[in-house]
């Protein structure tokens, strides 16, 4: 269904290290950074598609969080969203939603919500059950 999805940023050294310390929590191994675009993408698994990328505005403009736009991660286990939150957490992201169950989604809906150094809200959830 997703090609790939691209997060605005204005500063890229901030951003990726916040990503880059985010996405291997993920098992998203980084594809390609190229600073001097600057952009960079990471790959899910087992790939090649979708992509999640981080770039500048092409337009040059400033880049400006949107509101109700929010992309969200997805996590094989419980565990593994508790582990991202935190990351996010350490490396500038700012808190949105705790890890838990949201049972308003469905039963098995797990997921935290956080900004990352940008101010893109982003989620992380697994819809699996306990294992």
């Amino acid at each position: 269904m997703l090609s790939h999805i691209v997060v605005g940023i204005s500063q890229f050294d901030r951003a990726l290290a916040f990503y880059r310390t985010l996405m291997p929590v993920l098992g998203l191994p980084e594809r390609f950074c190229d600073p001097t675009r600057p952009w960079a993408g990471w790959q899910s698994q087992p790939g090649p598609r979708p992509l999640f990328l981080i770039a500048k505005p092409q337009d040059g403009q400033p880049h400006v969080p949107g509101n109700g736009q929010m992309t969200a991660l997805l996590a094989g286990t419980r565990q593994v969203v508790d582990r991202a939150h935190a990351v996010a957490l350490a490396s500038g992201g700012r808190c949105e939603g705790p890890p838990g169950l949201r049972p308003e989604y469905h039963p098995h809906y797990y997921g935290a919500y956080f900004r990352d150094s940008e101010g893109n809200k982003l989620c992380v959830v697994c819809h699996e059950p306990p294992a």
